[in-house]
């Protein structure tokens, strides 16, 4: 038996948010990756320019989950009514405070250093959470339909 009215309408919050990627990757499968990425970001609503800078950002992050990060990671993409959201994780031994808090353009002439730098440029948001067990990095694309300015 229920007190609740049968004809009041049901309001049904998802549990986790529209999940479209959920992977663990190596150096073997950062191409993939980075094309199941593309993919799945253009048919959310990124295109052009933002899809291209996304794309790279997240292509930044696996290289480095991959180089840095013990050889391997794990990443998941979804989609929030507002945003694109991707997080790349790895095992690695973190990242220093310093380089962390580093936010200068690296050198033209240097040849590492820039993937943090570019996730953090190409996006609209990254965090960072790093210890000696791993990192993990969050970024997001607000999509246009949400923002007048990245139409």
């Amino acid at each position: 038996m229920t007190n609740a009215d049968a004809h009041a309408p049901r309001t049904v919050v998802p549990i986790e948010p529209a999940l479209l990627i959920a992977d663990a990757f190596d150096q073997a499968q950062v191409t993939e990756i980075r094309h199941s990425v593309t993919s799945c970001a253009h048919a959310s609503g990124l295109s052009g320019q933002r899809l291209d800078d996304f794309v790279l950002a997240i292509n930044e992050l696996i290289t480095n989950a991959v180089r840095h990060g013990g050889g391997r990671g794990w990443l998941r993409l979804w989609r929030e009514p507002e945003a694109l959201i991707c997080e790349i994780a790895d095992h690695g031994q973190g990242i220093t405070p310093q380089r962390l808090g580093d936010r200068r353009r690296p050198a033209a002439d240097t040849a590492g250093g820039w993937g943090l730098w570019l996730a953090r440029e190409l996006t609209d948001a990254m965090e960072v959470a790093t210890s000696t067990a791993g990192t993990v990095v969050r970024i997001s694309a607000v999509l246009a339909s949400h923002n007048p300015t990245h139409r």
